[in-house]
């Protein structure tokens, strides 16, 4: 059905059709229209789960940690700085091969304070064993998050999901989503049905003390576990695809790359507008093109390198910063070339959008009329001269 909906109510009406029994999660900004909306569902009768309250994101990530442990679907939301505070419980959750749903929110980290939108966030929690998935308009998100749930669920995964979504640009922005029917997620999506659970009719152990005899091969089993989601997704949005008619690749997504002389590689909610000016280009005779990065982690490294192995200039816009390093996204698309003898002739790093700052079309042509021949290593667009002098005085 289509409807005119606001990203954050697009969130809250499909995680209600995937029926989560247990729902907890501590408002910040720009998440809170999600969960305040799953809390209305559920006081109002329209949802039956259990909304449980809490005093942070640490215990709202503790809480969905132990609803999916007993076998309960669950899901939470945050962003930001929350993501961080929940950072020890999310390591946690993929070390016990727990399959919870978390919408990340896109939002810069302090300092200084900033509410408006970077991949800082979610990026910096690249590590802590989540599969991430990137979304670029509203509809994406919403497909995502059953995509999410089949993939994390997969009795072959168990492992939890983060949805990326950024903040304000989708959260609250507004587009017109056909939303699933419950009949059709049902029929995509079956019931939770846990390989393990606490019990106490089948008691076992959960999160024990690990000695380093046995840790180190615990960890390489979530490693190979990512190497398979690799395979499957691709699997899943064909079926993705048979229930709802919407087409995902589900890794990664091309556009207009075929004959493509200079190639942006970009995630996120600006790969809307970089595909705005690659057809203004293309009407100019300009041979450019997008290569979208949805799957974040795993990383396909492999679907990657085929992909830009013939474009001879490649561009990798980011949106979050490595400090004292480079950008990670251009550091995981250049891993992708090590070791092949056929790559690129320039991969050149350009880093834009920080703490909200607007990326704009002209701001995504600077980023194409500057990919030439000479490689540039993390150079930062639209940045304002004035105030760095301020800064530094």
């Amino acid at each position: 059905m289509r409807e005119f909906l606001e990203g954050s109510q697009a969130v809250t009406r499909v995680v209600k059709l995937c029926k989560p029994g247990v729902i907890s999660a501590y408002p910040i900004t720009p998440q809170t229209h999600i969960v305040e909306g799953l809390a209305q569902m559920v006081a109002d009768g329209q949802l039956n789960s259990q909304f449980v309250n809490v005093e942070s994101e640490h215990s709202a990530a503790s809480v969905v940690l132990g609803a999916v442990a007993t076998g309960v679907r669950a899901y939470t939301a945050t962003s930001s700085q929350g993501l961080f505070y929940m950072g020890e419980v999310l390591f946690n959750i993929a070390g016990l091969r727990l399959p919870v749903m978390l919408t990340c929110a896109n939002r810069a980290i302090s300092a200084p304070i900033n509410i408006w939108n970077d991949q800082q966030d979610s990026v910096s929690m690249r590590d802590c064993g989540f599969i991430q998935f990137y979304a670029e308009d509203i509809q994406e998100v919403v497909d995502l998050h059953l995509i999410g749930y089949r993939v994390a669920e997969d009795k072959s995964v168990m492992l939890p999901v983060m949805v990326c979504m950024d903040g304000f640009i989708l959260t609250h922005g507004i587009e017109t989503i056909d939303m699933p029917q419950q009949e059709e997620v049902d029929k995509f999506l079956p019931p939770y049905s846990a390989l393990y659970k606490l019990d106490p009719e089948r008691p076992l152990t959960m999160g024990p003390l690990v000695d380093p005899e046995y840790y180190m091969e615990m960890r390489f089993a979530i490693q190979e576990t990512h190497k398979e989601v690799i395979k499957l997704i691709p699997q899943i949005t064909a079926q993705f695809f048979k229930v709802f008619g919407r087409q995902y690749h589900g890794l990664i997504e091309e556009y207009r790359t075929k004959d493509a002389q200079r190639v942006i590689v970009a995630m996120g909610s600006v790969c809307g507008t970089i595909k705005e000016v690659v057809d203004e280009l293309r009407a100019k005779g300009k041979k450019v093109g997008l290569l979208k990065i949805t799957t974040y982690r795993p990383f396909p490294h492999q679907e990657i390198y085929e992909r830009l192995k013939n474009i001879p200039r490649v561009a990798v816009l980011d949106k979050a910063l490595s400090l004292g390093s480079y950008a990670p996204l251009a550091v995981e698309v250049k891993a992708a070339f090590f070791g092949k003898k056929k790559q690129p002739q320039v991969i050149s790093s350009f880093v834009a959008g920080l703490g909200g700052r607007d990326i704009t079309k002209d701001s995504i042509k600077e980023i194409f009329r500057l990919l030439t021949a000479k490689e540039r290593a993390c150079e930062f667009i639209d940045l304002k001269p004035e105030l760095l002098k301020e800064t530094y005085e």
